[in-house]
């Protein structure tokens, strides 16, 4: 299946190219809403990304800013692709939190992620993702289970396409360690991860326990880089009642500096595999 273009960074690009020339008309949320006759919240939503635009809305609000026909048509466009479906949503309807994650994840062309407990999705072999996941989804019925499973598997051609994503990952050893299903899918993992980091776009590093208090003892992120440069970084964190996206570019550095702090304290990439290696033998023969 094909993994690569998502309508989601579109629409994120399409709301900031909205509220782009609006500033550059010099007119306001308020004067846009009224003479469109929508409301305040509407408008600002839209520019938000909070909310879809149809291409017809999107040209009568780029009609009010008097923009040269090259930019209505550049931006009439980006409308348009921001219509397409994604991949993912063959699969069904998926929580709005997890298609905003998939949807920029496909489109990113590096991912810097630091991983607290569990080994990330895009690492995950089946038998570790249908744990994780039935023990996430606790009251999901069995198909919905399943479904994420594919959505999952899927997720990780991301590293093997024709322009592969670059991987960089910090495991906490508390990852490596913690038993999720039993040993042998542990091993299975494991080994998993080991031959993912043979590949050139993926680096996996470990941050072991002897590293004491680190950078991030909030928890896990992720920081997305996109290809295009209108595409800011975004930095994204998961609970368990939703998601969280920042975007502000002092908080993206932030996270930057962190995650800096924790490669350096972490073990390097080859050391990182003789531990891997290790904790695989533990749970079973190689």
């Amino acid at each position: 299946m094909q993994t690569t273009g998502s309508p989601t960074v579109r629409r994120r690009r399409l709301a900031s190219e909205l509220r782009r020339m609006r500033e550059q008309a010099d007119l306001t949320l308020d004067q846009v809403a009224a003479r469109l006759g929508w409301s305040i919240s509407k408008v600002s939503r839209i520019e938000t990304c909070k909310v879809g635009v149809t291409p017809q809305d999107v040209g009568r609000i780029v009609g009010l800013y008097e923009v040269s026909p090259m930019q209505f048509d550049e931006v009439m466009e980006l409308a348009r692709d921001a219509q397409k479906k994604g991949w993912w949503q063959a699969f069904g309807d998926l929580p709005a939190d997890y298609a905003t994650y998939i949807g920029l994840e496909a489109e990113a062309s590096a991912i810097r992620s630091f991983a607290a407990d569990i080994v990330p999705g895009l690492l995950q072999v089946e038998d570790y993702a249908r744990s994780v996941i039935r023990n996430t989804l606790v009251i999901s019925p069995p198909g919905e289970v399943e479904r994420r499973i594919k959505v999952r598997m899927t997720r990780r051609e991301l590293l093997s396409r024709t322009v592969p994503l670059k991987l960089w990952v910090i495991l906490d050893e508390a990852a490596l360690r913690r038993v999720v299903g039993n040993p042998a899918v542990m091993n299975a993992q494991l080994k998993h991860i080991l031959a993912a980091a043979e590949a050139p776009n993926v680096t996996i590093q470990v941050l072991p326990f002897t590293a004491g208090a680190h950078s991030a003892t909030s928890g896990a992120f992720s920081i997305m880089e996109f290809p295009d440069q209108a595409d800011t970084d975004v930095v994204y964190l998961d609970n368990l009642t939703g998601s969280l996206y920042v975007e502000k570019e002092v908080d993206v550095y932030r996270y930057t500096l962190a995650f800096d702090h924790l490669r350096a304290k972490a073990l390097d990439p080859d050391e990182s595999g003789r531990l891997i290696a290790e904790l695989a033998h533990s749970y079973g023969d190689l």
